[in-house]
């Protein structure tokens, strides 16, 4: 199966892409007061995307060598993908304030960023891994 991988890695990259930014849209929409980020065509579609990219991550995990994660940048992405998950729930619908939603949505984006640069680098710090090393 390793000779599908590029395929797979480029799926997974585009989903991973596709997922983020309709988070961003659907949380600016939710800041902005909007409806539509709640309707259920957006949830299932983002429910779909997301569903589709973990299943492009778990093909990566069995068809790479567990050598590739001995330095630790699969372990922080994935608790980083935790936060961003819990984060971006509160963002939006479970915050109680626009504050806190507005909060959490800007927690939630960097910390996608920060996940995008761990998997850039392959390295738990992503792009500090440059500045502090």
């Amino acid at each position: 199966m390793i000779e599908f991988y590029p395929q797979i890695k480029m799926i997974h990259i585009a989903l991973a892409l596709l997922s983020g930014g309709l988070f961003a849209v659907r949380g600016a929409g939710v800041l902005a007061g909007m409806r539509w980020p709640h309707w259920l065509p957006v949830r299932w579609t983002s429910y779909a995307i997301d569903t589709s990219l973990l299943t492009a991550a778990l093909m990566l995990l069995t068809v790479l060598p567990g050598a590739v994660f001995a330095n630790g940048w699969l372990t922080a992405k994935l608790v980083l993908l935790v936060v961003y998950v819990v984060l971006g729930v509160f963002a939006i619908k479970r915050a109680r304030t626009r504050t806190a939603k507005a909060i959490c949505y800007i927690a939630a984006l960097a910390t996608f960023g920060m996940v995008y640069t761990i998997a850039r680098a392959h390295h738990p710090l992503g792009w500090l891994h440059g500045w502090l090393a």
